[in-house]
């Protein structure tokens, strides 16, 4: 077993990759990668889920179109031509990713799965251990499997799939169970469902997508359940294989009645991520994890152990590429100026669901503030009830705002809708930069008669 030292390892390609820039040309880097380059979000998440949101919005809104007068006939989709798409787009940026590292004079790639051996101490599994002045950790997570006999692995040729595999199917199944309650169940139900398929969405909780604030889950539970087979309250008990077919039995959640049995080509398993940290047997390094396995890091993504930095999903209890960019963000300056370091700012933390109609929040929830006794106010505005509401015959969209009763700043803001991703992102601004909800609704002019007006009627109406 051959040893090297380097001045800075980088572990995962993720965000973990936009550490090494010309800034860093100076030192010797080992950069390990056990799976394809990019990371989480490139190949498996953000991006090539929303391009295929995309197509199925298209069809969606096609099959909707007749409540505006609009009739449009025939529509379907081209599974293998919608994929094929997506990763002509994607395949090239990962692998030229890959190539611009090993031609880099400074970097090293070590691209099997690596494991730490001692104190800091990293066995890349190509034959070489490597140690380092300074380490960032930036290795991500994976998805769950069931503790259930058929379903406790991913197998792809039988029809078992999570958010790693089910993009890269051979065609689009007839029939297609979603197990799980959650953003990627949400946005998977959308996109298989919107394409063609026969979605069955089973999920023990009594409400899909309940970390949302408790209007919006509600509200889009109910969407949910017009456009796909809604189990709640309802667990997978077992599940056989006969030809192409799985059978799964169902029972109530928490007293072991029977739910019955549904049948479909392919599971699709979204019931959670968890981060790398037992595939890097971090223990062995001497660094400390939470309970969930997540590694402890501080505000200035410092982990237990000196010159060793973390970022993303392998230690961040928000799972979003933008929380680990701006952790790489952190990390690169801290790397980079040790005298005067920075810190993460995890104050308003957004997220998006992109299912259909979009989800987007940030902040506290209505619940969260009522648990903690803490004061606030609260305005809920339709998005029917604004004028490009009525042009999008809006039934179901909603923009609940939160403020202190004191200093009318926000506390959150929660909206489902068309372009909830967009239409929330002044709010967070005006978190971030604490602007006034009366300030920022009588401030400014806002377009009429934009989308946007949302926002404007959801504050005024605050008082």
């Amino acid at each position: 077993m051959q040893t090297r030292h380097h001045d800075l390892v980088v572990i995962g390609t993720g965000s973990g990759n936009s550490i090494i820039g010309p800034e860093l040309d100076h030192l010797d880097i080992g950069l390990v990668e056990k799976g394809v380059f990019g990371g989480t979000c490139l190949n498996v998440g953000c991006i090539p889920t929303k391009m295929f949101v995309l197509p199925a919005d298209r069809v969606v809104e096609a099959e909707d179109a007749v409540r505006l007068g609009v009739h449009v006939d025939g529509v379907s989709a081209d599974w293998p031509a919608i994929r094929d798409r997506i990763f002509a787009r994607i395949d090239p940026i990962s692998s030229g990713g890959e190539e611009w590292r090993r031609k880099a004079d400074n970097v090293t790639v070590y691209d099997r799965r690596a494991r730490f051996t001692g104190p800091m101490t990293l066995d890349t599994g190509t034959g070489v251990t490597v140690t380092a002045d300074r380490w960032v950790i930036a290795a991500g997570g994976r998805a769950r499997a069931l503790d259930i006999p058929g379903l406790d692995r991913v197998e792809p040729g039988r029809g078992v799939h999570t958010s790693d595999t089910v993009m890269r199917m051979e065609a689009l199944p007839e029939r297609v169970v979603i197990v799980g309650g959650g953003f990627i169940a949400a946005e998977f139900a959308h996109i298989l469902g919107g394409l063609g398929a026969q979605v069955t969405w089973v999920h023990r909780g009594s409400r899909l997508l309940s970390q949302e604030d408790r209007d919006i889950s509600t509200a889009f539970t109910e969407i949910a359940e017009e456009r796909y087979d809604v189990r709640l309250g309802t667990t997978v008990k077992s599940a056989r294989r006969d030809g192409n077919r799985w059978t799964l039995d169902l029972e109530c959640d928490g007293d072991d009645e029977d739910a019955g049995s549904i049948e479909a080509e392919a599971v699709l398993l979204a019931v959670g991520r968890i981060p790398n940290t037992d595939l890097l047997e971090v223990e062995a390094a001497g660094l400390t994890c939470h309970d969930d396995g997540r590694l402890v890091a501080d505000e200035q993504q410092r982990t237990s152990i000196d010159g060793v930095w973390t970022l993303g999903d392998i230690s961040s209890e928000w799972q979003l590429k933008h929380v680990a960019n701006h952790e790489m963000r952190v990390v690169k300056h801290n790397l980079l100026h040790p005298e005067a370091p920075t810190t993460s700012d995890h104050r308003y933390v957004p997220h998006a669901v992109f299912t259909h109609p979009q989800i987007a929040s940030f902040g506290a929830t209505e619940q969260e503030l009522e648990e903690a006794g803490t004061p606030y106010r609260s305005h809920t505005q339709k998005v029917g009830d604004v004028a490009y509401g009525w042009a999008l015959e809006d039934t179901t969209g909603l923009l609940k705002v939160i403020i202190d009763p004191d200093t009318h700043l926000l506390l959150g803001a929660h909206m489902l809708g068309p372009q909830a991703s967009t239409v929330i992102q002044p709010l967070i601004q005006a978190a971030h930069f604490g602007q006034r909800a009366d300030d920022v609704a009588k401030g400014q002019y806002w377009i009429h008669p934009a989308l946007a007006e949302v926002v404007e009627n959801a504050l005024l109406g605050l008082g």
